[in-house]
């Protein structure tokens, strides 16, 4: 007997339709019941009506019934359920059951796999998957009952559980849904009815929610049985569970019987399912069918009999018929998989269920979950990402982007341009390549607020990474430094640029070489150092040629016996030595001695290495324009205030020194933070625009010092990089593009097109060399001092002349005056 409930509005009940399909097939096979005919009586009562569902009940068994199917509702099955315990008949059922304390239906059997089960089957999907935050949306209050063991996850795993309930009745879920997508809740659990998810999946479409960045899976066993042609395209990452084994051909050949059937029908409501496909339900109730018939086949010599409610006398073959079908269940494998049942509680255990996957194709099995051997996925692509990439062809891409040059430019043009055509630059070359490798088409769209992306102290963030993790945009093409804040809410394909932090100055003013320049290759302690060495030397000759007998001669060789003797090194001489020998000019003095030979050789020594160094720095300091620049690197202007520096605010130079524990580029924020409203730009025009007319240094990123100097010959970069990076494609975190985007980076690299674009954008009409190849010819600023020098020496030597001659002359006349 089949007890069922009408639903207003749904004039038919799928599984009375189920029951009395069975029944038919199964007469029509006679290789199953060859001697015997099932017949079977059929009771409708009123949902929520336990009274009624009593009395029916108490009717069938009047009639004499092997086994009762239905109900379905919680209240009107228990009401059932007690009498069929009383009276010792199997009460088949074959929709979820609210589980009981005491479990002692001992002639209860439920083909509806167990609740527990399926929460741990949820459970090892969402540890697959490694979703960190997940939201569950249920529909009733047995929903949280049934997903007890996900619920619990957060006890035991690290994951955070969201829990919001739909509106009863068919109300608009659409102020739920909006929650949802604002809070950015991206993975979602649905525990509802398939007509729920169907109308739950509209309203998801409409609100734009059906998007790749969105993972939804539904608890419902039909989610293979709703219409979901519209949401193929979608990108969307949607996922179930399946109890048939559609994969069968036997069950194949019955769905389709029953597809057949269904299709001849009378039109029925709107349901959200294909037309003619056979649910979990349906399916449940054939196999439940089937069962008791394989058991009745078995059971040789056993009668009906009429039981009547108020005498509560059993039916004495009800304990073996009820042994039998669970024998029969345990050889026989359903259009539900292999069916068997606990011992205690008459619930279903060792199943399979299957994992289902919407993909363009349609839904395809991408796993098998079993109540005893847990989860084993077939697909290896957790998120779908190879399969939403392989079809990246036609899809439309947004991309954020920011003015800076040469990554991306307005294009110069005397006609009005639209779209992508108004910008150029050697990142639009690269969204260019990337499209011609993946297929997609891309929409170019500059950043709101015209900034990178940084964290505000509230944790808030701006730029073009709000825009990613606001969904606003797929991807960022832009000089986007990877850093570890912003991998933190956003992904980061491989780089396509790698570079560092620097220093953009000013060129300092060159200065020329003045008319004593001959006099720099030494500085004026060697010079001094140098005069003192003569002087010292000329007085060591002077005092060792006085000392050894070597030096004194006869001034008169004809006169051997004169003892009159005389010494060349006077000291006026030894003085004139010192000199002569330093400037490599020589003197008619020749020390004779061993000694004094010994003081000149050390003497001629020392000044060959002092005028060959001097001559080796004579021709730079007397060509060369000296560059004298303030500052030489970082730490240079750390320990200074006069010149002001800074970055762009909230780029990645000013969160990189904000971040640093480097006690250099601490101080260097320190003083940055201190003057923000100067030291920090708006951007790198705004920053060079300073540094060309005031006295100021821009931090930033080596690849634009390197197209700014290119192109503007009065600044260059001072000192090193100070730290290492790269400019990444930026996409939402959990994007299935990132990983195709990287694939397509490397090819472009290996390719040697990333190389070719940066010295297309980048080479500039260069800046003259600082340093000629060719000598240039001495001008009178070079050496106009060794003229000056000469000038004096001969003014000097005038004087002394005269000097000399009125001396001579004074002398004479004292003389006659005396003779």
């Amino acid at each position: 007997g089949g007890i069922f409930e009408t639903v207003e509005n749904e004039p038919v009940n799928i599984e009375e339709l189920a029951f009395k399909f069975a029944v038919t097939n199964i007469n029509r096979n006679r290789t199953l019941m060859p001697n015997t005919t099932l017949t079977y009586d059929i009771q409708r009562i009123n949902l929520f009506d336990s009274f009624e569902a009593s009395r029916r009940a108490c009717d069938q068994l009047a009639l004499g019934v092997a086994a009762l199917f239905g109900p379905s509702h919680s209240s009107s099955v228990s009401a059932v359920q007690s009498i069929c315990n009383a009276l010792e008949v199997p009460h088949i059922q074959t929709r979820w059951k609210h589980p009981t304390v005491d479990n002692k239906d001992a002639f209860y059997i439920n083909l509806y796999p167990d609740y527990a089960a399926i929460s741990r089957a949820v459970l090892d999907l969402v540890l697959y998957y490694n979703w960190k935050i997940v939201t569950v949306v249920y529909e009733d209050s047995t929903g949280l009952i049934r997903l007890q063991e996900l619920i619990k996850a957060p006890s035991r795993y690290n994951i955070k559980i969201k829990i919001r309930q739909l509106p009863s009745g068919n109300k608009d879920a659409r102020p739920l849904l909006k929650e949802m997508k604002k809070g950015k809740e991206f993975y979602v659990i649905f525990d509802c009815s398939h007509e729920t998810a169907a109308e739950i999946l509209k309203q998801i479409l409409s609100m734009g929610m059906m998007t790749e960045y969105y993972h939804y899976f539904f608890t419902t066993l039909d989610l293979f049985a709703l219409d979901l042609e519209p949401y193929r395209y979608s990108g969307v990452n949607m996922t179930g569970f399946r109890l048939l084994n559609i994969e069968n051909p036997q069950v194949s050949s019955v769905i389709e019987k029953w597809s057949m059937e269904r299709l001849q029908a009378p039109p029925k409501p709107e349901t959200g399912l294909l037309d003619g496909m056979m649910t979990t339900e349906a399916a449940l109730m054939y196999d439940a069918v089937y069962m008791v018939a394989v058991a009745s086949q078995r059971a040789s010599q056993m009668t009906v009999s009429s039981l009547q409610c108020h005498r509560h006398k059993p039916w004495r073959f009800g304990p073996r018929f009820m042994n039998l079908i669970k024998e029969a269940s345990a050889r026989w494998d359903g259009l539900t998989g292999r069916i068997t049942f606990n011992k205690t509680d008459g619930l279903r255990k060792d199943f399979d269920l299957d994992i289902i996957s919407l993909k363009e194709e349609g839904t395809e099995k991408i796993g098998v979950w079993n109540s005893y051997s847990g989860l084993n996925m077939t697909d290896s692509n957790k998120d779908r990402s190879t399969n939403i990439t392989d079809s990246l062809a036609n899809r439309t891409l947004i991309v954020t982007t920011i003015l800076e040059d040469p990554y991306v430019m307005y294009k110069k043009s005397d006609k009005p341009l639209y779209g992508n055509d108004r910008f150029e630059g050697y990142c639009l070359d690269l969204l260019k390549e990337l499209s011609n490798i993946l297929g997609f088409i891309y929409e170019v769209k500059l950043v709101s607020d015209g900034k990178y992306g940084a964290q505000n102290d509230k944790g808030e963030w701006n730029g073009m990474v709000k825009e990613l993790i606001d969904h606003k945009a797929d991807l960022a093409v832009a000089p986007l430094t990877i850093t570890y804040v912003r991998e933190k809410v956003i992904d980061f394909s491989k780089p396509f640029m790698t570079l560092g932090i620097s220093i953009l100055y000013r060129k300092p003013n060159g200065t020329n070489p003045g008319v004593f320049s001959f006099l720099n290759p030494l500085s004026p302690d060697i010079w001094m150092y140098v005069l003192l060495a003569c002087l010292g030397v000329s007085c060591v000759l002077f005092v060792i040629a006085r000392f050894t007998p070597y030096e004194w001669y006869n001034p008169h060789p004809c006169n051997p016996d004169s003892d009159v003797v005389e010494n060349n090194f006077t000291l006026l001489n030894s003085f004139w030595f010192g000199v002569g020998a330093l400037m490599q000019q020589g003197s008619e003095l020749m020390p004779k001695a061993l000694s004094t030979r010994i003081v000149g050789g050390i003497w001629w020594f020392f000044t060959l290495i002092i005028i060959s160094s001097y001559t080796a720095n004579l021709a730079a300091f007397l060509t060369v324009e000296r560059m004298e620049s303030p500052i030489d690197s970082a730490d240079d202007l750390a320990k200074q205030t006069k010149i002001e520096y800074g970055a762009v605010r909230d780029g990645s130079t000013m969160t990189f020194f904000k971040k640093s524990k480097i006690s250099t580029y601490e101080k260097m924020w320190a003083f940055m933070s201190s003057r923000q409203q100067t030291a920090l730009v708006k951007n790198n025009d705004e920053g060079i625009q300073r540094v060309l007319t005031t006295d100021y240094a821009l931090l930033m990123e080596s690849t634009s010092i390197e197209y700014v100097t290119q192109r503007n010959c009065n600044l260059t970069q001072i000192g090193g990089l100070i730290d290492s990076k790269g400019y990444g494609v930026g996409t939402p975190i959990g994007s299935p593009y990132r990983d195709k985007i990287t694939i397509a980076i490397l090819q472009l690299q290996e390719e040697g097109k990333l190389h070719m674009m940066k010295e297309k954008w980048w080479r500039g009409n260069g800046c003259p060399e600082e340093d000629s190849k060719e000598a240039s010819a001495l001008g009178v600023e070079n050496i106009g001092g060794i003229f000056i020098v000469l000038a004096a020496g001969l003014v000097l030597s005038v004087f002394v002349a005269i000097g000399e001659f009125i001396y001579k002359s004074r002398k004479n006349s004292d003389i006659e005056q005396v003779s």
